[in-house]
């Protein structure tokens, strides 16, 4: 395929704001975790947590014959608790071998470059956006959403970039 959309990210003619970061874990669990938020799940997870170890301090009272039972409770309340960290590891398995990650921001959309892929997106994929306190996080449009762009502030060159890329942001996406 000859035309694989970059180009017109690149070249839309307007004012462009450059990211450039290797993904860490924790980029991937912020961003993972701003979705648990805005989908409602974080509550949810946290009464599963707290439900399945209450079991286990309960199942604990049985003495030796509910050992099993109360070590079984204690690993699922681990796991429920862990999910979105153990999200974030498997993400991060499959992304960090691309080295870095260069992306261009512009008024028609994102396009992120590495050493092996192209990946264009255009505003109309995106929900919303949220930022935190290191990340500026966009969400898709999909119900379970699926597709998250977690950008990094240390990605940009200062605060230049950053006041940029946030009006950028707003021109296109509501924050969420």
């Amino acid at each position: 395929m000859v035309h694989q959309g970059r180009d017109i990210i690149r070249d839309s003619g307007t004012d462009a704001v450059e990211l450039a970061f290797r993904p860490t874990r924790t980029d991937i669990l912020r961003g993972i975790q701003v979705r648990e938020r805005v989908r409602g799940l974080a509550p949810v997870r946290w009464i599963f947590t707290v439900l399945c170890a209450g079991f286990a301090a309960f199942t604990a009272l049985g003495g030796a014959d509910a050992a099993v039972l109360t070590a079984l409770s204690l690993l699922t309340a681990a796991l429920i608790w862990g999910t979105p960290r153990l999200q974030a590891n498997h993400v991060f398995r499959t992304v960090s071998w691309q080295g870095e990650y260069r992306a261009t921001v512009t008024d028609s959309g994102i396009a992120v470059d590495t050493e092996h892929t192209t990946l264009v997106q255009r505003w109309t994929l995106f929900r919303g956006y949220r930022e935190t306190p290191e990340h500026l996080v966009l969400l898709s449009r999909d119900p379970n959403i699926l597709v998250l762009e977690v950008a990094p502030k240390r990605g940009l060159r200062g605060e230049d970039d950053l006041a940029r890329l946030r009006d950028l942001l707003d021109r296109h996406l509501p924050r969420v």
